[in-house]
């Protein structure tokens, strides 16, 4: 008896401007391009890859879609090389995760998974500069010192741990937690009914908790910090459960919002439940990104065909994720 045969699996047929900016991406990694390098002029693009002006145009625009580049006009204009911003990345994120029902309850199990390691694995990196911006953030987020208004004193409770996140050396990890702590001040609310005493005894206890953490790693005591910010994490999960905490409807933003001045979304007291707070500061870069050299040269874009099309994407240059100097994280709550 004859096995049926099974349907043939479909491959993506990519565009040509796909392929030019697939090789673009394989141009950075070669030439070990970093944030602030220009890109070949765009006639010169042209000339190597064998394409029209429009074809070189389209793919910059699709890199500067991803965020990996920008590109300026006139005759000194074209494309430059720049680090894909968090907002950037978290808005793909949404993006995928739109569908996706995600709720307090998986946020919050990640992180209790993760923030504990990031935080022992910061503690030989910590500074004296760090110190201080920990502290400091620990003043701006705590009630009974802060006259700062409950949005931002949650704010700050997050800034707290970018700080930590800063000083880990390991980048995945780093940007996971950075990311969880980003969609953690734009998307979560609370009840509007939710009293004004259970925001402050939330922030008086993470205020604790961030004083305990900053002295045990004062002590280098990696296993000390461990154990306090699981127990941390655990309280901060309890606690939003209990103050009816919630996703601030679907996980997606446009990109114009991310790019313009409006509010972003952050935890909200009783009397602004439904207001968004304002934006935070933006990030700063101060550790230069890793990157791979790749071995083979960029190959030219022949004339559009099926076969070209159905070629294998080439690999996107390996980044790490850049720390925020302690300079710029030493800051009042906005």
């Amino acid at each position: 008896m004859a096995t049926p045969k099974s349907a043939p699996l479909a491959i993506r047929q990519l565009k040509r401007p796909d392929l030019v900016a697939q090789e673009i991406k394989r141009l950075i990694t070669e030439k070990n391009l970093s944030p602030g390098d220009r890109l070949p002029r765009e006639s010169e693009l042209q000339a190597q890859f064998q394409v029209s002006k429009g074809t070189i145009r389209e793919a910059l625009k699709s890199l500067e879609v991803q965020g990996l580049i920008t590109i300026s006009t006139g005759p000194s204009g074209g494309g430059t090389v720049v680090e894909v911003p968090l907002d950037r990345t978290l808005q793909f994120m949404q993006n995928y995760l739109f569908f996706q029902e995600v709720t307090i309850d998986d946020i919050y199990t990640v992180r209790q998974m993760l923030e504990p390691e990031l935080a022992a694995g910061a503690v030989p990196h910590l500074t004296e500069a760090d110190f201080e911006a920990l502290e400091h953030s620990i003043a701006c987020c705590d009630p009974t010192q802060s006259s700062d208004d409950l949005v931002s004193q949650r704010r700050e409770d997050v800034n707290f741990h970018d700080i930590l996140a800063a000083a880990n050396p390991n980048p995945f990890l780093r940007f996971t937690c950075e990311l969880i702590n980003e969609m953690i001040r734009q998307l979560i609310v609370f009840a509007n009914r939710t009293p004004q005493a259970e925001h402050r005894r939330f922030g008086e206890a993470n205020a604790q908790f961030h004083r305990s953490i900053v002295q045990a790693a004062r002590e280098r005591d990696a296993a000390k910090v461990r154990a306090l910010m699981q127990e941390h994490m655990r309280d901060a999960a309890s606690s939003v459960k209990r103050m009816k905490g919630r996703i601030q409807g679907r996980l997606i933003l446009d990109a114009d919002s991310l790019r313009s001045p409006r509010p972003r979304r952050a935890v909200q007291p009783v009397e602004k439940a439904a207001a968004t707070a304002p934006g935070t500061a933006s990030k700063t870069t101060a550790r230069a990104s890793a990157r791979t050299t790749a071995k083979a040269p960029a190959k030219t874009i022949p004339k559009a065909s099926a076969k070209t099309a159905a070629k294998a994407p080439a690999k996107s240059p390996a980044k790490a994720t850049s720390a925020r100097p302690a300079a710029a994280r030493k800051r009042a709550a906005p």
